[in-house]
């Protein structure tokens, strides 16, 4: 894979080093990290990822972390990164979908209206501090034996929106509590955090992602879901409202084509997949051989093994 890549021609996908990375590198302000499989696999720190981006802290290098993950608070977060021993962030810095989710339904809500949460305590932590009312968190049962039950249960008449992230406790008495709430209301709101399907865990195995539970409740409601996360350039206008970010000079650095990179090439951004994480080589190939427009926007500008291949270009 080599060619010509960004604005300059068709992205295709060159192996990022040598002066190419240092030329890339000191051409760019800021950095947007994608977390799960670039800089950490679970708890664990990629090999080199802290060093790398200790090495671009210290070159003036702005960095922010964009991450569909909507099970964890910005600060949450923050204590993560100093944990695995990655350069000090500020909550600011950090835009996970919990963040951004309440940072739409603040902008888009009137004031003292609620949202119906099918999410975590983190999601719920988000909307309180932007003053956002809500219910739903937690299990939920049945409120009685019979269908007719079902569709009797109490409505808070403050609900304007109902709001999808990913939820543990997602069950049919939810779904039903979320559908009665879109259909009493056509001006409710449905947002989704992002439309990930499936999390990939360690050793191979998965569990369903947020976008399985978004796709029931628009199947329900027979509506579709706003969503906040990637690829959706929403997260992208969340970081560049808190910082002067030039496209021009931004790098996204990512493992999911269909996430990471699709929003950077999307909003102009250089676009970096990481090869630590769910992609290959051979699947950005195929997008390359396609004839279809549309799979050519999944293709990055450069690839790395690692993040931790940066670390020659940014010397010592």
């Amino acid at each position: 894979m080599a060619g010509t890549a960004g604005t300059a021609g068709p992205r295709l996908c060159r192996r990022l080093e040598g002066e190419a990375a240092r030329a890339v590198l000191a051409n760019a302000d800021t950095l947007l990290f994608d977390c799960d499989g670039v800089l950490w696999r679970g708890d664990t720190a990629i090999s080199g990822a802290p060093a790398a981006l200790g090495r671009l802290a210290a070159a003036g290098k702005r960095l922010c972390y964009v991450t569909n993950n909507s099970g964890r608070t910005r600060v949450a977060y923050t204590e993560k990164l100093r944990r695995l021993g990655f350069p000090p962030a500020e909550p600011r810095h950090i835009f996970g979908t919990a963040f951004c989710a309440a940072r739409y339904l603040r902008q888009a809500l009137p004031p003292g209206a609620a949202a119906y949460v099918l999410g975590g305590p983190a999601l719920a932590a988000e909307l309180e501090a932007v003053g956002i009312p809500h219910l739903g968190p937690g299990p939920a049962a049945l409120p009685g034996p019979a269908p007719a039950d079902w569709a009797k249960a109490p409505l808070d008449p403050a609900v304007r929106a109902v709001l999808v992230g990913f939820d543990e406790h997602f069950s049919y008495a939810k779904l039903c509590q979320a559908l009665r709430y879109l259909l009493q209301n056509p001006d409710c709101l449905l947002v989704g955090t992002n439309r990930d399907h499936r999390l990939p865990l360690e050793g191979g195995a998965a569990i369903p992602g947020t976008g399985c539970l978004v796709k029931a409740v628009e199947t329900a409601a027979q509506r579709e879901a706003f969503i906040v996360g990637k690829p959706n350039r929403f997260m992208f206008d969340c970081v560049a409202s808190e910082f002067q970010v030039d496209p021009a000079r931004t790098i996204m650095v990512g493992d999911r084509l269909d996430t990471d990179i699709l929003m950077g090439n999307s909003c102009g951004l250089t676009t970096l997949l990481t090869l630590t994480g769910v992609t290959a080589l051979d699947e950005v190939q195929a997008h390359l051989d396609s004839d279809c427009p549309a799979r050519h926007s999944l293709v990055p500008d450069y690839y790395v093994d690692s993040i931790a291949d940066l670390l020659p270009a940014l010397g010592e």
